[in-house]
């Protein structure tokens, strides 16, 4: 039953490693394990039904084969599951960088939240608001929900199938970024009406150095936008993530 068990926890640790939320840096290293075996020895009465795993026929316990692909096995699903809740976080970051390249606040750089990376200052209050929404909407209960739904579709034992996992993968990648396109898009619009407008402005005016004045008129009215729509974005950013993680697809 330990392998058994020590398998369970490279499915369920592996999914939270790089799951969002529970992937942060910000959260310390042990924390992480913690929760992990906290869930693997709760979950392992349900899961395993008090038998022992096999992989490829082979019990667990007979061969170290059976047991090193169990767990290779194993820990690449469940990477995989929480990459793809990843993916919605990975995309709104990126757009946000491009809503802020558009509003001018591209140089201000915050400080990193979930990657190594720093992000500008309205990609990591908008990106640290999202992550600590899913915790406070009870979303990380869905993603562990889906771990454990995951075993009905994906028995251990079962390897995963590339093409299928390319598949998904470019699926919720498409998904993902046109949900962040759809959050960031007043963003862009605005940016290219208002560098239009202030090159069109050079032009007529070629004397005066347009594009120096109009700095920190179009960073106030990015930063006026963002006031007036942050609510939506956040909003529908939440739902479309929540929508994911309620139906895993």
């Amino acid at each position: 039953m330990i392998a058994s068990i020590f398998v369970l926890f490279c499915r369920i640790g592996a999914c939270l490693m790089t799951t969002a939320g529970f992937s942060s840096q910000r959260i310390p290293t042990r924390i992480k394990l913690f929760v992990a075996l906290t869930l693997t020895l709760a979950l392992a009465p349900t899961l395993t039904g008090g038998k022992p795993f096999a992989f490829d026929g082979h019990p667990l316990t007979d061969s170290l084969g059976a047991l090193g692909g169990a767990i290779f096995s194993e820990t690449l699903i469940g990477g995989f599951i929480g990459l793809l809740g990843r993916l919605f976080f990975l995309a709104l970051e990126t757009m946000m960088m491009a809503a802020s390249m558009n509003i001018g606040m591209t140089n201000p750089l915050g400080a990193p939240i979930d990657e190594s990376e720093s992000l500008p200052a309205i990609g990591v209050l908008v990106s640290a608001g999202a992550t600590c929404l899913i915790f406070i909407m009870g979303l990380h209960w869905e993603l562990i929900r889906g771990v454990v739904a995951s075993y009905a579709v994906m028995p251990v034992g079962t390897v995963l199938r590339p093409q299928t996992a390319l598949i998904t993968f470019s699926d919720t990648l498409a998904r993902t970024f046109v949900s962040a396109m759809r959050i960031t898009s007043p963003f862009i619009v605005f940016g290219v009406v208002a560098n239009f407008a202030v090159g069109l402005l050079n032009r007529l005016t070629p004397q005066i150095q347009v594009y120096f004045i109009s700095g920190p008129f179009l960073i106030t009215g990015g930063l006026f936008l963002l006031y007036l729509i942050s609510n939506t974005m956040v909003t529908a950013f939440m739902a479309d993530f929540a929508d994911w993680a309620v139906r895993g697809n």
